[in-house]
């Protein structure tokens, strides 16, 4: 080597005068000889051949050859492919990644992402590239607003009021690649992207469908359109479902707000049960029209079969409509027979003959007193 080599000038200085082997430097100067590195006390280089002894001696006594340092140098022969064999088995087993059934590995070649590797088995080379397992399968939850989340929760609405606004966010890890490198934060974005769709869709809704009845609309729209921007982004992320916590107007006016929700529930109550009458009138007026109806058709039918009977026998049937007529009238009123044969002064009744029958209460309220009836002992 040039530094063990004597005939050519060294790093460390000129070859000794003398060209003898081990033979110290003479300076021209005087002084003591410059030393370098690798250079003894006297500043003679080491003898490479006496150290290799030295070490193969060291390792002999190892490996149980102390006798001699033929020996030494058989064993440690023999036992480097062992060696070489057991670092290069550890270093192909370093490599191995086992990936779980829930997980996906991705795998980095000096810091830039290269491939992934999904359940089962997958490899790196050690000391060159690097791997990190995700859980893409299990679904997690962003919240936003309220007292645990992030952001502001007073959002304006498109018919110009401000709704106090909390919801939380379920996803997942779609791709392990691009959410680990295409965006630096994912959480910080994804609550920035879930409050910024939150917003747009609010703008565009009136207060009364946000805190009633368009909820679950609201939570599709917003679902989708992150969806989209995370898309945009290449952020490896699936949305699977947003959902609205709470939504009260602001603090401030939350007890007027009660007041005219109070106001609107009770007219929207008053109007349905005006409409529940309305419609209970209704079917008593068609009711009663149907019965009037059947009624008039029965009296007609029963009318033409007397008129039918009529032109057969004129005189009979007009006896019987007068009977008929008067045993209907007759029945409902008091009747008092005086014969007046023999009567030669005014006779005086009381006046409770005279009031009308009441026979059961479903009778008539109104009911025209008769006038009584003289019949003579002849029958006039």
């Amino acid at each position: 080597m040039p530094w063990n080599d004597n005939a050519n000038p060294g790093p460390w200085g000129s070859p000794p005068p003398s060209g003898g082997k081990g033979e110290p430097e003479r300076p021209e100067r005087g002084g003591p000889p410059p030393r370098g590195p690798g250079r003894g006390p006297g500043g003679t280089p080491p003898d490479l051949n006496d150290l290799l002894r030295r070490v193969e001696a060291f390792l002999g006594g190892l490996t149980g050859g102390a006798g001699g340092g033929g020996g030494g140098q058989v064993q440690l022969r023999r036992l480097a492919p062992l060696a070489g064999g057991g670092l290069a088995a550890l270093y192909v087993l370093a490599g191995v990644i086992v990936v779980g059934p829930r997980e996906e590995a991705v795998v980095t070649t000096f810091g830039a992402w290269t491939r992934s590797y999904s359940p089962g088995i997958g490899y790196h080379l050690p000391l060159v590239e690097r791997s990190e397992k995700l859980d893409v399968t299990t679904l997690r939850t962003l919240s936003v607003g309220g007292d645990t989340g992030d952001g502001d929760t007073l959002m304006l609405t498109g018919d110009e009021n401000i709704v106090d606004l909390t919801f939380s966010v379920t996803w997942r890890v779609s791709n392990p690649g691009r959410y680990l490198f295409n965006i630096s934060d994912p959480e910080a974005t994804l609550s920035a992207v879930a409050e910024s769709a939150m917003r747009e869709v609010i703008g565009r809704s009136e207060l009364d469908a946000i805190i009633s009845r368009s909820r679950g609309q609201i939570q599709i729209e917003v679902a989708a359109l992150m969806q989209r921007i995370l898309d945009s982004y290449g952020a490896g992320i699936i949305i699977d479902g947003v959902q609205i916590s709470d939504a009260n107007p602001p603090k401030e006016v939350v007890d007027a707000f009660r007041d005219v929700n109070n106001a609107s529930q009770n007219a929207e109550s008053l109007a349905n049960q005006a409409r529940g009458t309305a419609a209970q009138v209704r079917n008593q007026a068609i009711g009663y029209r149907a019965q009037v109806v059947r009624e008039a058709a029965g009296e007609a039918a029963r009318f033409n079969q007397v008129y039918a009977q009529y032109k057969l026998a004129p005189g009979v049937t007009r006896d019987r409509l007068y009977i008929e007529t008067m045993e209907r009238v007759l029945t409902k009123t008091n009747k008092v027979i005086i014969d007046s044969k023999g009567a030669s002064a005014p006779i005086i009744l009381p006046p409770d003959v005279f009031r009308p029958r009441v026979t059961t209460p479903a009778a008539s309220a109104v009911t025209t007193p008769a006038l009584p009836q003289r019949v003579s002992g002849d029958g006039q």
